[in-house]
Formats: C-alpha cells, sequence, structure tokens
C-alpha cells in the first residue's frame, strides 16, 4: 500500500508541474500580446466569439418550386427527378448572376406566382397574411431565414423536409 501512495504522490506531482507550466505559457502569452508560443486552441478562447445574427421575426420570401411527376397535387408535371434538380440549379445561377427574379417565377414555378410569402418565425404570431414557419415544409423555412435581404439560395428535394421538390428561395425583407 505504501507503494501506491508514493506512486500516487509522484503522479500529482507531475501533474500538477505540468498544470503549472502550462499555465505559465498561457499567461506569458497573454501578456505579451503576441500569438507566437501559443497553441491554436489558446488563441481561439483568447478572442471572444461574435455574438449570433439575430433571427428575424417576419420575413418576406420569393421562391420558385421546381416540382418533378407526381409531386405537386392538382399540377400535371411531367418532368423526371434528375430533370427538376438539373433545372432548379439552372435557375440558381441564372438568379444568382442578376437575371430577373419575377421573369423567372413567371416561366418556371409550379406554385402559383408570383410567389411571395410572408413567414413568422417559429414562437412569433403571424401578421395578417403571413404563414407561421411551422406550417410550412422544414426546409422552405430554413433557407428562407438563414438568407439576408436580396439574397438567393436553394432548399433541395427531400422527401421530409421539401417533398414537392425544389424550391429556389429569394428574401425580399
Amino acid at each position: 500500500m505504501p507503494m501506491r501512495t508514493n506512486r500516487s504522490a509522484a503522479v500529482t506531482a507531475v501533474a500538477l508541474g505540468f498544470l503549472l507550466t502550462i499555465a505559465r505559457c498561457s499567461s506569458s502569452g497573454s501578456r505579451s500580446g503576441s500569438a507566437s508560443g501559443t497553441s491554436s486552441a489558446t488563441a481561439a478562447t483568447a478572442a471572444p466569439a461574435p455574438p449570433p445574427a439575430p433571427t428575424a421575426e417576419h420575413i418576406k420570401l420569393q421562391h420558385i418550386l421546381i416540382a418533378f411527376a407526381g409531386k405537386v397535387p392538382g399540377k400535371n408535371v411531367t418532368r423526371t427527378q434528375d430533370e427538376a434538380r438539373a433545372l432548379a440549379h439552372q435557375i440558381l445561377n441564372r438568379a444568382k448572376k442578376g437575371e430577373d427574379f419575377d421573369s423567372l417565377v413567371r416561366t418556371y414555378t409550379d406554385d402559383r406566382a408570383p410567389g411571395i410569402y410572408g413567414l413568422a418565425n417559429s414562437g412569433v404570431t403571424p401578421a395578417p397574411g403571413e404563414f407561421s414557419r411551422d406550417r410550412m415544409v422544414p426546409a422552405f423555412g430554413e433557407v428562407g431565414f438563414s438568407l439576408a435581404p436580396g439574397e438567393i439560395g436553394i432548399a433541395e428535394y427531400d422527401p421530409v423536409k421539401s417533398p414537392y421538390g425544389w424550391h429556389v428561395i429569394k428574401r425580399l425583407e
């Protein structure tokens, strides 16, 4: 038993020495203001992370729905899933290059034009004419609320999160 105590004391002494060495390195790096001699982990903890961007309570979006056969009730969409994916990404690229979004909506959407929706964020009471984010397909709100006004993004087809097809989305407000 005494051997364990001595071994424990030795381990404790080594651990304390190690911790003191680390503490000295950290404090000397912070006094000098220099990054040399500090690890990336120390540097990462030295500067506080910027606060997350506030999430909007209400947004307005315009979108282009690109569906494929059998995905939109009451619509006779005949394109295949692969054709829909290619078309959605083609439209996304055209929109990001500055092509008139209203014109793209009128030409391509499988939803009603002009495809403008107001959304209230989760837990926020919708204003008149708005939809609650929770009542829309999940990917629509996820992409919409991630965009800054004027930005364009895409909600990829997903059987659960975006079951109607691809949504090319422009945040208006």
